[in-house]
């Protein structure tokens, strides 16, 4: 279970863009960025939200897309209402490392976006430690 996570938190996306609220755009996006990073999709869900009953009828509802990886998986969920979005990256490192995939695939999902502000987070996983035993 070697692996490294990456996250990022997108804020200020232009609400024209497609991939804020078309899953069929997103999709396209996310695939595409898989396919360009040399990881391997092994299945695929993209879900459009509905809006909740006091909004207005135009209002942009998010997107959750999430695709399963060879490697492990990628989420991306949609705020348009908050011109925000998150994006997960996670990749096993086991027989090899894919950690620069897991780089490119986020570097690319990012500039999908165009915000105007990032923030980002890697997390080693799975790393074999020593525990100290109690005294």
């Amino acid at each position: 279970m070697h692996g490294l996570h990456l996250t990022a938190d997108l804020r200020g996306c232009p609400l024209p863009l497609a991939v804020m609220t078309e899953p069929v755009a997103l999709r396209a996006r996310c695939m595409a960025a898989v396919a360009a990073a040399g990881l391997q999709a092994v299945g695929e869900l993209f879900h459009r939200f509905t809006p909740s009953p006091d909004a207005p009828l135009t209002a942009p509802v998010g997107i959750t897309g999430v695709v399963l990886l060879a490697e492990s998986h990628l989420a991306v969920h949609t705020w348009p209402e908050m011109a925000a979005v998150t994006i997960d990256v996670y990749v096993c490192n086991m027989g090899t490392d894919n950690s620069a995939r897991a780089h490119l695939l986020m570097k690319t999902l990012i500039e999908n976006f165009a915000p105007a502000s990032v923030e980002r987070h890697a997390l080693q996983r799975g790393a074999v430690t020593q525990e100290r035993a109690p005294a």
